[in-house]
C-alpha cells in the first residue's frame, strides 16, 4: 500500500462503498420470502404509530411458530387495526388474520413456479448488486489515474494501487456470489 493520502482516502472509499453493497444485498435477501416465515420481511411494512410512521417490528413481538406462521403482538393493542391495514396494503402477499389479541400471518407452502420466479428475481438483484460493484471500482481506477496524471503517484504505485482495487472488488464480487448461491439454496429447499 502506497503512503499517500489521496490513495488512502480513494481505497478507503472504495472499501466502504463496497460494504455498502454487499450489506445493502443482505438486507434485500432477508426480504424475499422463501416458503419460511421469516420476521425481517415486515422490517420495511410501516404503522401509524401515534401519528409518525414505524416498522411494525418497534412497535411489536414478532415471533414464528412452526417455521411458518408469524405472530405479531403489538404493545398497545390499540395497534391491531393499523398493523393489519398495514400488511393488507403491503407487498408481502400475505393476508393477515387477526384474533383481538394477535396478528398472524401464515405462509403458504411455495409451488416450483414460485420458486424458479423468486431464484430469477433474486439473480438479478444480485446482478445489480455486481454492477454496483464494477461502477465503484471504475470510480476508483479513475481516481487513481487522475493522481498518476497529475504526477501525485508514479507508474508503479498505480499499478499496485489498480492491483489492491481489484483485491477488494473481486472479494467484494465473492461475497455477492456467496451471497445469491446461499439464497436460491434456501428458496429451493422443500
Amino acid at each position: 500500500m502506497i503512503d499517500n493520502e489521496q490513495v488512502e482516502e480513494i481505497i478507503l472509499t472504495l472499501d466502504d462503498k463496497l460494504s455498502k453493497t454487499v450489506s445493502v444485498l443482505k438486507e434485500e435477501y432477508a426480504a424475499v420470502r422463501a416458503g419460511r416465515a421469516n420476521p425481517h420481511i415486515l422490517d420495511k411494512v410501516m404503522v401509524d404509530y401515534y401519528g409518525v410512521p414505524t416498522p411494525i417490528p418497534q412497535t411489536s413481538n414478532i415471533s414464528v411458530q412452526e417455521g411458518r406462521c408469524l405472530v405479531i403482538a403489538p404493545w398497545d393493542s390499540s395497534l391491531l387495526k393499523g398493523i393489519e391495514k398495514a400488511l393488507q396494503v403491503s407487498n408481502i402477499g400475505i393476508n393477515p388474520t387477526n384474533d383481538g389479541k394477535v396478528i398472524r400471518l401464515v405462509f403458504p407452502q411455495l409451488t416450483e413456479e414460485r420458486r424458479k420466479e423468486l431464484c430469477k428475481q433474486v439473480r438479478k438483484t444480485g446482478e445489480d448488486s455486481k454492477v454496483a460493484t464494477r461502477n465503484i471500482r471504475r470510480d476508483a481506477l479513475d481516481g487513481l489515474k487522475k493522481l498518476k496524471t497529475d504526477k501525485i503517484i508514479s507508474e508503479d504505485e498505480h499499478a499496485s494501487c489498480e492491483k489492491d482495487v481489484e483485491k477488494y472488488v473481486t472479494d467484494a464480487i465473492a461475497s455477492i456470489d456467496n451471497l445469491m448461491s446461499q439464497k436460491e439454496k434456501e428458496i429451493m429447499t422443500v
